[in-house]
């Protein structure tokens, strides 16, 4: 695939600040709450990290959006270089909707959104998924478990996060229905592994 300018693009990492006990949950059992709140940390400043050097040596801008915590704690973890919002809404679909919705009104033309908690994540995906919008309506990241870490529009679709088993194995099929069923052209760029239930965590040795 050719690559092209990729001016006014956003990339949203969607995360949640690691406060002991909120989050992780399914893997405190397994790791105790401290131990689930680090490997978040962990594999959030992954993701960070590699998006903010595909943004600073691109015209793409780049955006955190969080759950838990504030302002002022993001900054003191990730940096107070970055631009933090608060995820707004209801279930996760109504949140990456609204963020998808600020990002359009602000003057980008192409948006991504990347969940944190994946595995092998790297700037070359980014660069396949920005390539791909050229190209398609709409591009999806498949996760192994079911769903998916990534998805960009270049342009609002709100259709697209309605009725979805959010946390379920059914998210990435339901939503390429959902696609197929609005008109929407998709692509696809590679599949990772995310970290989420007990039986993930032997994953993060073949990533060490």
């Amino acid at each position: 695939m050719i690559h092209i300018g990729i001016a006014s693009a956003r990339i949203i990492v969607f995360t949640r600040y690691p406060e002991p006990g909120k989050t992780k949950t399914r893997l405190i059992p397994l790791l105790g709450a401290r131990g689930a709140a680090t490997l978040q940390c962990k594999l959030t400043e992954q993701v960070v990290s590699v998006v903010k050097r595909f943004s600073r040596s691109r015209n793409v801008t780049m955006e955190i959006r969080y759950n838990g915590g504030s302002v002022d704690l993001m900054s003191q973890w990730l940096g107070d270089d970055l631009l933090y919002r608060k995820q707004l809404g209801g279930d996760l679909g109504a949140r990456m909707y609204q963020a998808f919705q600020e990002a359009f009104a602000e003057g980008c033309a192409r948006v991504i959104v990347v969940g944190s908690d994946i595995l092998g994540f790297s700037e070359s995906i980014l660069q396949d998924a920005l390539d791909c919008l050229a190209e398609h309506d709409l591009v999806l990241g498949p996760a192994n478990d079911g769903g998916y870490y990534l998805l960009g529009l270049r342009a609002s679709q709100p259709e697209l996060f309605r009725e979805i088993s959010w946390g379920s194995a059914e998210v990435l099929r339901e939503t390429t229905e959902l696609a197929s069923q609005l008109g929407l052209s998709l692509g696809f760029v590679k599949a990772l592994d995310d970290v989420d239930r007990p039986e993930d965590i032997q994953k993060l040795n073949l990533y060490e």
